[in-house]
């Protein structure tokens, strides 16, 4: 362990991106921790604390909208926006073209992604203070209905979003790691010993929480181990390229297709619109007309955050934007071409058409089980405490959601890759 950690620290451009990585990271968390001027913060605690669907939502931005911080929203305008534009790259053909022209067509479609968060963020803003300001037993601000009160509100929670969706790209481009994942995982990680701390006080209260929290912890930890296998198993498949061994003999490799070749995405997709209807539901609350009113008792009754409606709901999104996200990132068809342009094949599969739906279909069949595991595990969770309460062991708080610890995972894996990949090209330029 000594000894890898001296290997980062003697790798100059390595240890530039971690320290230049921490210190952006550190910014965002001290954003989160400035609140807006004005806000009831005690009021604000109690939304949370007794509002399960605004705390899913405070997932995604790092416990920010617990403290109405600059950064209410988080990064959510943001992944809202690149939802919206890879669903557009399936229909709009300009954007279809640039998503094929590599890391320039990519840049162009980013560019595309932060001018479309600036309007979510300032449309999301204006719902999020009203519902907020709705759920609340006394007024977050006074006077909030006024557009001298609410618009330096907005305008500073969007600009908020746009210092955050800043910091984040300039973790992805000059740190280590995907900066929007990065920022979340953190925020995420920061609540963890708030949740472990009220979950020790509750066992010191009473000694019948005491069995739960123990089931809790190991079942968290049993399910990091199995998150970890699924997500770093793959399937080798082996490919034969002819002429390119010792003495003209065939050269035999592998092409790996992992089983969730989606990562943690999906989750962040689906947790970004699964709230959406219990938020515009306490939204629709106080609507002047009578329809609406009954519209949101209906959400607020059929769609609770621990009820089967939502949970189906949430793990049929998983599934699906897995199969989504995996169609964008994976090109059976280029894959194929390549394989056979280098005089590759698959043994028994004809090169070209043949090798493509051969892809085709071990990718769809991996996504199948890769998405019914990550949607199995972001719905465990509620389901165990589900359990709990109905065998009157009682409950105590779930230390990570199945969300946050697909997301944990997949960043930590991911960084570890990266990490490793400096390594080896910094012992490779010391050999050169």
């Amino acid at each position: 362990m000594f000894k890898y950690l001296e290997q980062i620290w003697n790798s100059k451009e390595l240890r530039s991106k971690i320290i230049f990585t921490i210190g952006v990271v550190v910014v965002a968390r001290i954003l989160a921790q400035v609140s807006i001027p004005g806000a009831n913060i005690a009021a604000l605690q109690v939304i949370f604390n007794r509002n399960q669907i605004l705390g899913l939502f405070s997932l995604l931005t790092g416990g920010s909208a617990h403290n109405f911080s600059i950064i209410l929203m988080g990064l959510s305008p943001y992944i809202n926006a690149s939802i919206i534009i890879q669903l557009l790259t399936v229909i709009v053909p300009k954007l279809e073209n640039l998503s094929k022209e590599g890391e320039q067509g990519q840049r162009e479609l980013n560019k595309y992604t932060r001018w479309l968060a600036l309007p979510l963020a300032f449309i999301q803003s204006y719902g999020m203070i009203l519902l907020l300001n709705s759920q609340s037993p006394v007024p977050l601000f006074t006077n909030i209905g006024s557009p001298s009160v609410i618009l330096p509100v907005m305008l500073t929670v969007t600009t908020g979003t746009l210092l955050l969706m800043w910091l984040s790209e300039l973790i992805t481009e000059m740190g280590i790691g995907n900066g929007s994942s990065i920022i979340i995982f953190v925020g995420i990680i920061a609540n963890i010993p708030e949740t472990v701390g009220q979950s020790l006080a509750l066992t010191q209260q009473s000694a019948d929480k005491l069995i739960p929290f123990v089931i809790t912890l190991l079942v968290t930890l049993i399910l990091t181990v199995l998150v970890i296998l699924v997500t770093e198993a793959q399937r080798n498949i082996p490919i034969i390229y002819a002429g390119r061994g010792v003495r003209g003999k065939s050269d035999n490799s592998t092409l790996p297709i992992r089983i969730n070749q989606a990562g943690m995405v999906p989750i962040i997709f689906a947790v970004s619109l699964v709230s959406f209807p219990g938020i515009i539901a306490q939204f629709l609350q106080n609507a002047p007309q009578e329809w609406l009113k009954n519209v949101a008792s209906w959400i607020s009754t059929y769609f609770q955050q621990n009820g089967a409606p939502y949970l189906i709901v949430y793990f049929m999104l998983v599934i699906a934007f897995t199969y989504f996200y995996v169609s964008i990132t994976f090109n059976p068809e280029q894959v194929a071409e390549n394989i056979q342009k280098r005089g590759g094949y698959i043994p028994g599969i004809r090169p070209g058409k043949q090798t493509a739906e051969y892809l085709q279909k071990v990718s769809d069949r991996l996504n199948l089980y890769g998405g019914l595991f990550i949607g199995f595990i972001a719905i465990l969770p509620v389901i165990l405490t589900n359990m709990s309460s109905a065998f009157s062991f009682g409950s105590v708080p779930t230390i990570i959601t199945g969300a946050g610890l697909i997301i944990i995972v997949g960043v930590v894996l991911e960084l570890l890759r990266q990490v490793n990949a400096q390594l080896v090209m910094h012992d490779y330029n010391k050999l050169y």
